[in-house]
């Protein structure tokens, strides 16, 4: 599922302020690692001894997208090619401080409607590049 041929990506919307967007890029990597584990989660040893965790095995560009942009994009991305991940970040979902009470409203929304800050994307190369290819960095 994660091998070789894939390519992990985050897209936020840059108009965010700066703590809302360090969130967003940080939930979006956070159920992208939790969804394909073997994008990090290794240990490696350092020559005295000392056990950390790798933070990923690979390149994780922070792109930029307006909202509406990342609406479309998030349509675009679904349904997924088989293994590949999209987690999006409903602007909604900020307003909602317990899980529960964000996974219960999902049933009742259409993500097509709903303004989006971020969308984490993980897959076959070519489909990322299909996606995001003309998406600058943020900076």
């Amino acid at each position: 599922m994660t091998g070789e041929d894939w390519r992990v990506a985050v897209i936020v919307e840059p108009a965010l302020p700066t703590g809302e967007l360090a969130n967003t890029i940080a939930v979006l990597s956070i159920g992208l690692g939790a969804a394909a584990p073997a994008l990090a989660g290794a240990q490696l040893t350092d020559l005295t001894g000392r056990i950390f965790h790798v933070s990923a095995n690979k390149p994780v560009p922070v792109l930029q997208a307006a909202a509406a942009d990342l609406r479309s994009l998030l349509l675009k991305a679904l349904p997924a090619p088989d293994g590949a991940l999209v987690v999006p970040f409903p602007r909604f979902a900020r307003a909602l401080h317990v899980y529960a009470d964000y996974e219960a409203s999902i049933p009742a929304r259409d993500l097509s409607s709903e303004i989006i800050d971020g969308i984490g994307l993980a897959g076959p190369t070519k489909w990322i590049r299909s996606l995001t290819g003309s998406l600058k960095l943020l900076r």
